[in-house]
């Protein structure tokens, strides 16, 4: 039996007189939303759910693109899932015009990145949209699907390299942040370890998500990390508190599950923690201790362990190795946040000039 999204709708929103019974606002979109998360994860468990594929014109060149972009250029599944939405995206918008791959033309692309910033696309959207827009229609170029000199024809806003400052909380907000934990709820104990990843080690969502029993070795006192640009295991010293918070989470919280990875949902079925799930647990936590900062997702804490690692006098070298970077440049934007040294700069005597 197969069952599809509408007749979950259908069938938990019937019935006019639950809120006058309950007295209350039972058909909030919270509760719908709550409600149609559980019921598609558990019918996804059983088999059960009909999950229709969008399918484009273009598909079949979609998908040969992902794949040598996965096997031949190494890509990360993070970037091949990014890439292929915005293509996706505009291959759909551009499949209405009945016209062959063959025949995109510049003012196909600009006319679609006028339409998105008409729809609120940032500079770094636009910036990303066109990077994955350039590299599939370079493929495309390779292939013979389109014009050889189309893809290098496409420019997007120019974004300047260390324009922004990173935008975590303060260590005393992180702080905080822990302190507003309860040590005998279940969800904080869950949450209180994942966080302790994300502040302490510095740790990206796939790979604190990716992270199972096997890669936590308690003989040794360490954990395996799988880097998800670097593609290679990277083992960190576990920590006292966060090997405590760990085994509390394990022994207290944790179903028994034949999922291998650490952090699973607190509801049935009993399934690995989602991206979202991890980016919703942060966002809620920021947002309770009211951290100010740009962002309230998993990577500010990434930004708030990076600067506490820079004031405490780490070089860029050293810190880059902790966040797993590759080279010194993406580092190279936290050295603006060490303002103990940007005070020193400025008060650096260099004699009387009138």
């Amino acid at each position: 039996m197969q069952v599809t999204i509408g007749a979950i709708e259908s069938a938990m929103f019937s019935g006019g007189n639950r809120d006058e019974f309950c007295r209350c606002n039972l058909d909030s979109r919270w509760t719908r939303r709550r409600i149609i998360v559980n019921a598609r994860g558990w019918l996804r468990y059983l088999g059960c759910l009909h999950q229709p594929t969008q399918q484009i014109a273009f598909q079949s060149q979609l998908d040969e693109y992902c794949r040598w972009a996965r096997h031949e250029r190494g890509l990360s599944e993070a970037t091949i899932r990014l890439y292929s939405r915005h293509i996706k995206w505009f291959l759909h918008w551009y499949e209405r015009f009945g016209r062959p791959l063959s025949h995109i033309e510049v003012n196909d692309v600009d006319a679609y990145l006028c339409a998105g910033s008409g729809q609120g696309w940032r500079r770094l959207t636009i910036r990303s949209v066109v990077n994955a827009l350039q590299a599939f229609l370079h493929f495309a170029a390779e292939r013979e699907w389109c014009g050889v000199h189309l893809a290098a024809a496409i420019r997007g806003p120019r974004i300047y390299a260390l324009e922004r400052l990173p935008s975590g909380p303060t260590w005393a907000e992180v702080e905080r942040l822990f302190k507003g934990l309860d040590p005998d709820h279940p969800r904080d104990v869950r949450d209180r370890a994942i966080l302790m990843l994300f502040a302490i080690y510095g740790l990206r969502t796939s790979e604190v998500a990716a992270l199972r029993l096997e890669d936590i070795d308690w003989e040794r006192d360490q954990v395996r990390v799988r880097r998800a640009k670097r593609r290679e295991l990277q083992v960190y010293p576990l920590l006292p508190s966060v090997g405590k918070a760990i085994v509390q989470y394990l022994e207290t919280v944790r179903h028994v599950s034949t999922h291998r990875q650490v952090f699973l949902t607190l509801v049935s079925p009993y399934a690995p923690l989602s991206l979202a799930g991890f980016y919703s647990l942060v966002s809620r936590k920021l947002t309770a201790c009211d951290a100010h900062c740009a962002h309230h997702g998993p990577h500010a804490l990434r930004h708030a362990c990076a600067a506490r690692l820079v004031s405490e006098g780490l070089s860029l070298k050293e810190v880059g190795d902790h966040l797993g970077h590759r080279t010194t440049a993406a580092t190279r934007i936290y050295a603006k946040v060490d303002l103990a040294s940007l005070r020193e700069v400025a008060a650096f005597d260099l004699g009387e000039l009138s």
